[in-house]
């Protein structure tokens, strides 16, 4: 059996912390990786896996990551992420499960903040605020930082999409660029009206095919399989589902010379990162691209500033893109090295 220390996703972290509550059904992993910054911040997520040590090694990746999206983003916040394991394909999350949750959060007095990911929303955190005050994410007033950090998150992935096209393709707009979505939830659905408003040509996939097809007849898009997004004859494709969507096998069919998107840890490995970096392919590694919706709730957290200033904050991922695809070109190592080794030393892993 392999020993916790020996996953290859535990990276020093800070804390990894496995809660059960016999009475809701209630069974959690929140991983804390680093405090350097500040609390760890990152969403939960509700999700089935086809066993534990897959949640645990979500939880190790998906902390990682939020450490070092956070640092990225300027945030004063460390990285964590929660994740409740539904016990089958399809299982709606209890009000008793939520409040469990909460309190799991709560018992670790402030090192991890929550807030929502997949399969939650404003109101489950709602009901998860009920039992702690170490959450973000919840209904605001209009004009001030936080609430939904989906369209935040879509924002950002828009705006590092452009800032791709440009880098990649020379083109100062996205009119005509070809762009296939995977994914069309608040992210991935909330891209595709933005690119479609400036004139890309989108393919759109998902694996609810009724909400492709609403989506794709009301932006003039063309739908296809989920299995088939990754291969399509498109300029960018734009992963905004679940991760580890990027392997030896689908890096090797890819015909886009772009990857950006929202889903986070899109990479399989770390070796796919360099497998993209010999194919020419210009890749924008998912936690800077991603970082509006924590630059939103973290604000809301941490009481800093409005929607004015999540939205100035939002505008510099561009930015922070070609910091990274600079360095890249002037070292000649991957982009995803690269924004890792930038991150790392923000948070003092140098």
């Amino acid at each position: 059996m392999t020993s916790l220390w020996d996953y290859p996703d535990f990276d020093a972290h800070e804390g990894l912390h496995l809660f059960a509550d016999p009475a809701s059904g209630l069974k959690a992993v929140i991983a804390v990786h680093s405090t350097a910054l500040g609390p760890a911040a990152g969403g939960v997520r509700f999700w089935h896996y086809a066993d534990d040590s897959r949640a645990l090694t979500d939880a190790l990746r998906l902390s990682r990551g939020m450490s070092y999206k956070n640092a990225m983003a300027g945030l004063a916040l460390g990285g964590g992420k929660g994740v409740v394991l539904a016990s089958r394909p399809g299982e709606t999350i209890s009000e008793a499960q939520l409040r469990a949750f909460g309190r799991a959060v709560e018992s670790l007095g402030g090192r991890y903040v929550t807030a929502e990911d997949v399969g939650m929303s404003e109101a489950r955190m709602k009901l998860i605020a009920e039992e702690t005050r170490y959450v973000s994410g919840l209904p605001v007033a209009q004009g001030a930082a936080g609430g939904d950090p989906g369209p935040y998150t879509a924002h950002g992935v828009y705006l590092g999409v452009c800032a791709a096209a440009k880098r990649g393709l020379g083109s100062d707009d996205v009119r005509g660029v070809r762009v296939a979505i995977q994914g069309l939830g608040s992210v991935g659905g909330g891209l595709a009206k933005l690119l479609a408003r400036d004139g890309a040509v989108l393919t759109l996939a998902d694996v609810d095919q009724a909400r492709a097809e609403r989506l794709a007849a009301e932006l003039g898009a063309t739908v296809v399989a989920p299995e088939a997004i990754l291969r399509a004859d498109v300029d960018i494709v734009s992963p905004n589902a679940l991760g580890a969507i990027l392997t030896e096998q689908s890096i090797a069919a890819l015909s886009a010379k772009i990857v950006a998107g929202g889903a986070n840890n899109q990479l399989a490995t770390a070796a796919d990162g360099r497998r993209l970096h010999e194919a020419g392919v210009v890749y924008a590694p998912d936690y800077v691209i991603n970082a509006g919706g924590i630059i939103n709730v973290g604000l809301e957290y941490l009481g800093h500033g409005d929607e004015a200033e999540v939205m100035a904050r939002i505008a510099q991922i561009p930015g922070r893109l070609d910091q990274v695809w600079d360095e890249a070109e002037a070292t000649g190592d991957p982009t995803a090295e690269v924004a890792d080794r930038i991150a790392r030393r923000l948070i003092g892993r140098a």
